[in-house]
């Protein structure tokens, strides 16, 4: 027997797409407590770190900070507040499909708002789609806490981006160990990372501790919208250079017709002669290539001399 397994896709209506929760001077941090941040091990922080009201941050070392560590002072508080704010953004939104009492491993979900009336549960691999926009948000309104199982992961296809996605979590979110993780936790209580997992995204506390064993939180950063390139204009076509014009006939200068016999006098042997010239292609540009204009006068005069002399000979036969 052949036992095909397939994931549950969860889609929500594109036109209803909810707008990105903002995070205001809260976006700067990738942890974020009420009251401590303990840390056990070499943890790495990419982002800032701070705590407000409490002013305690302990295991840094060994732990490292990249980024500016804010204890108990305005900043800190400022970007409380903002988180409260933001807490509360998401928090009243509007649910698009209720989730309680599914466990989100195995789930495919499109952009939209999913809540839980109780606790939530990651065990395995949840995905998380945004169709090609990575402006997509991605909002989960979680009434008690969040827990994932040993080596949970969010993924994330389709252009989503860690950065929006959110995690309004009512009381306290654990992740166990060699969870990879991905979004914003806004916790209104305790965010506890357990051993070697890594968060992309925030672990942002309102009123109790972030506790961290041997992990990595990198601060998400959504990516600039690529700019639409400038087509090139294509260069005009080079104007074709105009033929060398036929220098004119020649012929008698009196109009006398050798055919009729006239042998007056009033006839000295001379020709009209069209000097050669080159044409002007316009725009000022530069005469036509071809035989200079001094070489041409040279081959018609010795063209017209050559006619005389032929004529005066036909001339004295006649005679």
């Amino acid at each position: 027997m052949v036992a095909v397994f397939a994931s549950l896709v969860v889609t929500t209506d594109a036109r209803a797409q909810p707008a990105p929760v903002g995070l205001g001077t809260a976006d700067s941090y990738a942890v974020l407590a009420g009251s401590e941040v303990t840390n056990t091990g070499p943890s790495v922080i990419n982002g800032d770190l701070g705590v407000q009201p409490g002013s305690t941050a302990t295991g840094f070392p060994p732990g490292i900070v990249n980024g500016d560590i804010h204890l108990a002072d305005a900043v800190a508080l400022q970007a409380q507040s903002d988180l409260t704010i933001a807490y509360d953004d998401a928090a009243g939104r509007a649910c698009d499909t209720d989730l309680t009492d599914q466990d989100l491993g195995g789930l495919t979900l499109t952009p939209g708002v999913y809540c839980f009336s109780a606790a939530a549960q990651l065990t395995g691999t949840l995905t998380l789609d945004a169709q090609g926009n990575p402006d997509a948000p991605f909002i989960f309104q979680v009434a008690s806490q969040i827990t994932t199982a040993p080596n949970s992961v969010v993924a994330l296809i389709g252009a989503t981006q860690s950065c929006n996605v959110f995690w309004q979590v009512g009381t306290t979110a654990a992740l166990d160990t060699n969870t990879t993780f991905r979004g914003n936790i806004l916790a209104l209580a305790s965010i506890t990372v357990n051993d070697a997992s890594t968060v992309d995204g925030r672990a942002l506390a309102r009123n109790a501790e972030v506790t961290l064993i041997n992990d990595t939180i990198t601060r998400a950063d959504c990516a600039a919208p690529t700019p639409t390139p400038t087509p090139t204009p294509t260069a005009g076509a080079t104007p074709t250079a105009g033929a060398t014009p036929t220098a004119g006939a020649t012929g008698p200068a009196d109009g006398d017709d050798d055919d009729a016999g006239d042998d007056g006098g009033d006839d000295d042997g001379s020709l009209a002669v069209v000097p050669p010239t080159r044409i002007d292609t316009g725009g000022g540009g530069a005469a036509s290539p071809g035989i200079p204009a001094g070489a041409l006068f040279v081959l018609f005069a010795a063209a017209i001399a050559a006619a005389v002399v032929a004529r005066r000979r036909f001339r004295t036969d006649r005679g």
